[in-house]
């Protein structure tokens, strides 16, 4: 993981440009990799169309998956569980710390929105809950974030916050809980939006 940071850095020290100008649209491509509540990990993608209304906030769609492998408590136990990808359309809202139109931009935000749940696969073929169900209803939502943009390149956290979801077995009785918050670590990139104004 410390490989990956210091590549990136290198990467984003060699990038041109600047960050982004009042009344302007841009387009953001972020993948990363996810970290569940409850142990786990997966991977996350992310397509963010915004529009700066200001010369240092924006407001934005994000719309997302994030495919996770997750432990799930069952009557105080745990189990391994595979995840389909969730899927998120959340609005957004981020201030940067631009100073003087500088390259490297920090930037803290947040957002709200809807969240689809996954069915989940059990990895034990023997466990007591292969025939137990997700509910797997939406969920309102919402993340915090932070970090830079340097360039065109963009590194950031976001924390998720997802309501549980709870598993059911064939009569409808709860034997569980799957946590569906979730960190984000993400590397991506933008285009257009023109400039920060100094």
């Amino acid at each position: 993981m410390k490989k990956i940071i210091l590549a990136a850095i290198a990467v984003f020290s060699f990038a041109n440009g600047h960050a982004q100008k009042e009344g302007k649209f841009r387009v953001g491509l972020d993948l990363g990799y996810t970290v569940p509540s409850n142990g786990g990990g997966g991977i996350l993608v992310s397509l963010e169309p915004k529009y700066n209304i200001n010369d240092n906030m924006n407001v934005g769609l994000r719309i997302g998956a994030a495919a996770m492998i997750r432990d799930l408590n069952t009557d105080g136990e745990y189990t391994t569980v595979k995840i389909s990808a969730n899927g998120s359309y959340v609005g957004t809202y981020d201030y940067y710390f631009n100073n003087s139109g500088k390259s490297f931009v920090p930037y803290l935000g947040g957002g709200l929105g809807f969240y689809s749940i996954a069915n989940v696969e059990f990895d034990d073929a023997n466990s007591d809950s292969d025939d137990s169900a997700l509910d797997a209803t939406g969920k309102l939502g919402g993340l915090i974030r932070g970090g830079f943009e340097w360039g065109k390149f963009r590194m950031g956290l976001e924390y998720n916050l997802v309501p549980k979801s709870t598993l059911q077995n064939m009569y409808g009785a709860e034997v569980g809980t799957v946590t569906n918050s979730y960190l984000g670590i993400h590397l991506g990139f933008y285009v257009g939006g023109g400039k920060w104004g100094k």
